[in-house]
């Protein structure tokens, strides 16, 4: 079994398939973790592994691995430390610019000398810095699920990362750093003692976790940060962590580069993201970024590497942050940042605003409405939104923003909260209207990431059901999971909540299910006639069936007979000789509750369109 030594990994984006974290755990080294698999561009979060066990049936393959050609993004092994160095005088008087060629020289190396002396003042301040202190170092033992295996967890492995102190007794980190957590512990800056923490909540989309630690003694003397506003262009920022090379605290420093939204790889979000210069390397994930007033501006979470370009990292802006903070007060846990629910085309054809009758240059088409979202009840398609909340949206798609900038129209949503109420102005058939809708967290068909660590499953008389996640896919590798399945999980929507695509992960050989041994990886559509909703609805089907025989129907009209209680007869047996120790996960121990309204899943699924954004092929197409 491969151990690796890469450090907790900094979320993989694979910009026309996928966008998604990973660890590398199934890596021999940290070089071949980080470059594995890839020529081209690539984006992850960061975060130190020190040891990953592998996969033993597939090779484990890791999320962050490339699934298919096209662009993606990487997390940068090493980087160089920038600074933000100034260029020459200006404004140099008329008399200096005459003088002779040594009095020149002279005055030039006396200006090198001030500058050296002021950087190394500026360096001495910044290492007695408060603010340093208040950034630890986090350790985290992980053990992630066999999403094969789905009664199993794989073997345990530990990474370390940064985070830092922002009051009332709280740490701000990555979601990755901590994810499928055993153990969190963190340590302060010159001292020897690690503090056992407790995440008290957890961002997927945004990747922002909440940590506390219950000792008093460690929180003896700290001074928590305090946050600072959205920074501009070119305004230095510092980057503070306990990245790879050494186990000391690091300092970078570099410039605010770009402001825009853009893809989180962690949740394979969008959401606004502060891109830097500053070098940022595998254990900087979560970290704080500062200004040079000393005030935090953001949190270190992922890099973009490639052969074309150098020293792009990316920073979670305050405002982001805020609404993390915010959103858990208000809740008392987390809830997610809400949508539109809604698929937008951009209007720059003058023939085709003719064609809606849209008269002036502004506004985005709706090509697509998600079934689950509050919009799919005033939207339609061929709608054209022109206004969100009283602000103009674009033809590009995009709305104003600070002074001189604009930035795309789904920021907007992304300030909302979940239950908000938006007022959207749309231009149908050529008349103007204003309607409402609810925004509230997207409903996912085929989750990237699976609530409460551990997936469903259901034996029955061998045959392994598990619902289809992202997860499982990555395991799997795309080629055994089939063409028609990935198709479903890349352009199907959910039609009601709790809809999930359950399938038939595998067959555990026994007399009962003799000719069936082979089948793997295929989607169960009915039973005894019944289409089934999710796995909780095939376990209550199962349960309360009262036939001879359980006829399941599957993908392509393939169909599996099981004489009933001769299926469940043999499930002790089954258990036994495979070491499981339940026919199905504890969550299909509750009673089954149907909330499905009828008609909602007769409608079609499949629709003509991918369901992220980082699988459309160009940018005239847009979720929101």
């Amino acid at each position: 079994m491969a151990v690796a030594v890469s450090n907790c990994y900094f979320s993989v984006l694979i910009a026309t398939v996928k966008f998604r974290s990973a660890f590398s755990a199934a890596q021999p080294s940290l070089a071949a973790s980080l470059w594995s698999g890839s020529s081209c561009h690539t984006i992850k979060p960061v975060c130190r592994s020190n040891g990953a066990a592998s996969n033993s049936r597939k090779g484990d393959k890791s999320r962050s691995e490339v699934k298919k050609e096209g662009v993606k993004k990487k997390l940068i092994g090493n980087g160089d430390v920038l600074s933000g160095g100034g260029g020459g005088k200006k404004g140099r008087s008329q008399q200096a610019a005459y003088k002779p060629f040594g009095t020149q020289r002279k005055e030039k190396k006396e200006s090198v000398a001030d500058q050296k002396e002021k950087k190394q003042a500026e360096a001495r301040n910044l290492q007695d810095a408060d603010f340093l202190n208040a950034v630890v170092k986090v350790y985290c033992t992980h053990t992630a699920p066999d999403y094969s295996l789905p009664w199993q967890k794989q073997r345990q492995f530990t990474s370390t990362g940064s985070a830092f102190m922002i009051g009332d007794g709280k740490l701000l980190t990555n979601a990755h750093c901590v994810e499928h957590y055993t153990q969190v512990k963190v340590k302060r800056r010159g001292d020897d003692t690690k503090y056992v923490a407790k995440v008290l909540a957890k961002g997927v989309d945004c990747d922002i976790a909440l940590l506390t630690v219950e000792s008093e003694e460690f929180w003896k003397g700290a001074e928590p940060l305090h946050f600072g506003s959205l920074p501009h262009l070119q305004e230095a920022v510092t980057v503070v962590g306990y990245p790879l090379g050494g186990d000391t605290i690091s300092v970078t420093k570099g410039v605010v580069s770009r402001i825009e939204v853009t893809s989180y790889a962690h949740g394979s979000s969008d959401l606004l993201g502060i891109q830097i210069d500053a070098a940022i390397n595998p254990g900087n994930s979560g970290g704080p970024a500062f200004n040079d007033q000393g005030e935090c501006i953001g949190v270190a979470f992922q890099v973009y590497r490639s052969e074309e370009a150098e020293n792009i990292g990316y920073v979670i802006p305050t405002t982001v942050v805020s609404h993390f903070l915010n959103d858990y007060e208000r809740n008392g846990k987390y809830t997610g940042f809400p949508c539109l629910g809604v698929m937008l085309q951009k209007l720059e054809n003058p023939a085709l605003r003719a064609c809606l009758k849209v008269e002036s240059v502004e506004g985005v088409l709706v090509r697509r409405v998600e079934p689950t979202c509050d919009a799919h009840n005033v939207l339609k398609e061929g709608d054209v939104i022109v206004s969100f909340d009283d602000v103009h949206v674009g033809c590009e798609g995009t709305v104003p923003f600070r002074s001189n900038e604009r930035i795309a129209f789904r920021y907007l949503i992304s300030q909302k909260f979940a239950g908000d109420v938006a007022e959207l102005g749309i231009i149908r058939a050529g008349e103007f209207m204003k309607v409402k809708a609810e925004l509230n967290p997207r409903v996912h068909l085929v989750p990237y990431h699976i609530d409460g660590g551990q997936p469903s499953y259901l034996i029955i008389a061998g045959l392994v059901f598990t619902p289809l996640s992202e997860p499982l896919i990555d395991e799997e590798c795309d080629d055994s999971i089939g063409l028609k399945l990935l198709a479903k999980a890349r352009y199907s929507l959910a039609r009601f909540k709790g809809e999930q695509i359950v399938i038939l992960s595998q067959v555990l050989a026994n007399e009962v299910n003799i000719g069936y041994e082979d089948m793997s990886n295929q989607q169960v559509l009915k039973l005894n006639g019944t289409s089934i909703k999710n796995i909780h609805h095939l376990a209550h089907l199962v349960d309360s069936c009262k036939h001879k025989y359980l006829v399941f129907e599957f993908e392509d009209n393939y169909i599996t007979v099981l004489e009933r209680e001769g299926a469940l007869a043999s499930s002790t047996s089954i258990l036994k000789d495979y070491g499981i120790p339940a026919e199905r996960s504890s969550d299909l121990l509750e009673p089954y509750v149907d909330s499905v309204v009828d008609g909602q899943a007769d409608q079609e699924d499949l629709g003509d369109s991918p369901v992220s954004n980082l699988e459309i092929g160009f940018d005239g197409l847009i979720w929101a």
